[in-house]
């Protein structure tokens, strides 16, 4: 896909706190991957004691800050309001989000964009629950708990999108920013409530098949209090939506 194929900007979207050791590696890859593209990575870091933001400044240095821009954040403030914070600085007309721990693999970006330039869709969203999807490096429970949330919310919501909780997303700027200013959930489910309340307000959903790796380097933020938040989103997204 050349450039003149192609005139669209992505501003990739890439929440932060304490990845020194996968930030560096991320967006290497990315570069890597998104050659003929016009991209920039916004990294949102909540304050990481680590010196994630020092790795990010040395990345400016190779990169140029006009495609790393680092937007730090005193504090971890959340998910959502990391992405609302990430999106004031997108110059882009699509914005892609996606975790900095290499779960999501940046080899996946180009079939996200070639997905919305045939389809028109507003969103792309990755999933790990199609033919050629999957999760690498899951225990059976972590697995079971994941696919039964999912069919739960499937059940109870017809969202008509396979992954619910995925947060490897395509978007147009313009829809993230009107689905974004209805969501009210904060961390686990927020990524629920979005593709739930894009999908009620009627824009076009497309899926890409991917495999989610669970954390290269660092330890998931996952608990078992996820769980109990999840159930009680899923309730509450019953009710408003």
């Amino acid at each position: 896909m050349g450039k003149n194929e192609n005139k669209n900007k992505y501003s990739i979207i890439v929440p932060t706190y304490n990845e020194r050791l996968n930030i560096a590696l991320i967006v290497y890859l990315i570069f890597k991957h998104l050659r003929d593209v016009d991209f920039e990575v916004i990294i949102v870091d909540d304050g990481s004691p680590d010196g994630t933001q020092d790795i990010v400044i040395q990345l400016q240095k190779v990169y140029g800050q006009d495609r790393i821009l680092l937007r730090p954040r005193p504090k971890k403030l959340g998910l959502g309001t990391a992405y609302i914070h990430g999106l004031k600085h997108a110059s882009g007309n699509f914005v892609v989000i996606m975790d900095a721990d290499l779960s999501h693999h940046p080899k996946y970006l180009p079939s996200f964009i070639k997905k919305q330039l045939e389809t028109g869709a507003s969103i792309v969203t990755g999933t790990r629950y199609v033919k050629g999807g999957g999760v690498h490096g899951w225990n059976l429970m972590r697995k079971l708990t994941s696919r039964g949330a999912n069919v739960l919310a499937q059940t109870l919501l017809w969202p008509g999108v396979s992954d619910l909780t995925g947060s490897f997303r395509l978007y147009k700027k313009s829809v993230l920013e009107d689905v974004i200013s209805s969501c009210v959930s904060k961390g686990y489910v927020f990524q629920m409530e979005m593709i739930v309340r894009a999908s009620r307000k009627g824009y076009h959903i497309e899926e890409v098949p991917i495999t989610f790796v669970d954390r290269v380097y660092g330890s998931s933020k996952l608990g078992g209090s996820e769980i109990v938040e999840y159930l009680k989103g899923l309730a509450y997204l019953l009710v408003t939506t």
